[in-house]
């Protein structure tokens, strides 16, 4: 678990479409291969960004029939890498509203994990701009970590990044490093991005991943970009900063014994009672 690795966070603009998604994947996957890449992992909805919601509906499927997604798995086969795609609008079984999930490829191309996102971004802000993701996208309600060959993966989609409590579950069940894939609000990433995902990285002592969506999309929509990669003592080890590409750094899985050594607050949880609530004492 010690030896070091490359990742790589790929950065885009998705269109609305799957076709020119899928072609920008497999040119800057394999382009992150050939620097040396290991892992690759690609944004939130990195399959279509379509804001017409009878379009969407016509245009995703189950997962199984989903194009990205058999693209994704010949892909990693093609190359040899590990393969986050960070996550796909997918029918979901049994729903009207479709599952966000995120997908962990093996180099055989085999599905390791699927995570479904979460929390919900139902917000408005300040600017105008409204949304209301549970209208779309039904809540996953089980956390996930994978095994890799380096560490355990906490499997976590943007807006999730908010809840430090999922992160903190996530270290304690044995993961050393944290995907964030996100399509984030630009408003909101000028004003949190760096700070909320320094913190994830700091608090837990993991290493942070964070492919973004970038630039305009349909309709107007815009993404604020940054993709980032943090080391578990909160620094920025890359930052992609509005560009399509990506960015990869070299990642020491013995820097989150190193930071979980100087500081460990995982060790130091303790149970507390709620204000207003008697404090349980153990029966002496």
């Amino acid at each position: 678990m010690s030896t070091t690795f490359k990742a790589a966070c790929i950065q885009m603009t998705t269109a609305r479409d799957m076709a020119p998604n899928i072609d920008t994947i497999a040119s800057l996957t394999r382009q992150a291969r050939s620097a040396g890449a290991d892992l690759v992992m690609t944004p939130e909805v990195s399959n279509m960004i379509e804001p017409d919601r009878k379009a969407q509906l016509a245009k995703v499927r189950f997962e199984g029939d989903d194009p990205m997604l058999a693209a994704g798995r010949d892909l990693a086969r093609e190359t040899g890498v590990w393969l986050l795609l960070g996550s796909l609008a997918v029918k979901a079984e049994g729903e009207e509203r479709l599952a966000n999930r995120s997908f962990l490829l093996s180099p055989a191309g085999e599905i390791v994990a699927r995570y479904d996102k979460i929390h919900m971004f139902d917000v408005d802000l300040a600017g105008g701009e409204s949304y209301r993701e549970s209208n779309r996208f039904r809540p996953g309600e089980q956390a996930v970590v994978a095994d890799l060959p380096w560490g355990r993966l906490g499997m976590t989609i943007c807006y999730d990044m908010r809840f430090a409590y999922l992160y903190r579950a996530l270290a304690h069940a044995g993961a050393t490093m944290l995907s964030v894939p996100a399509a984030f609000t630009v408003p909101t990433g000028r004003a949190h991005w760096h700070t909320l995902l320094r913190a994830r990285a700091i608090e837990t002592g993991c290493y942070v991943f964070a492919p973004a969506q970038t630039g305009e999309h349909a309709e107007g929509r815009r993404t604020y970009g940054h993709s980032l990669i943090i080391s578990p003592w909160g620094e920025v080890l890359a930052d992609a900063e509005e560009a399509v590409g990506f960015v990869m750094a070299e990642i020491d899985p013995a820097k989150v014994v190193e930071a979980r050594r100087m500081v460990p607050a995982l060790g130091h949880d303790r149970p507390f009672a709620l204000p207003g609530q008697p404090i349980a004492r153990a029966a002496e």
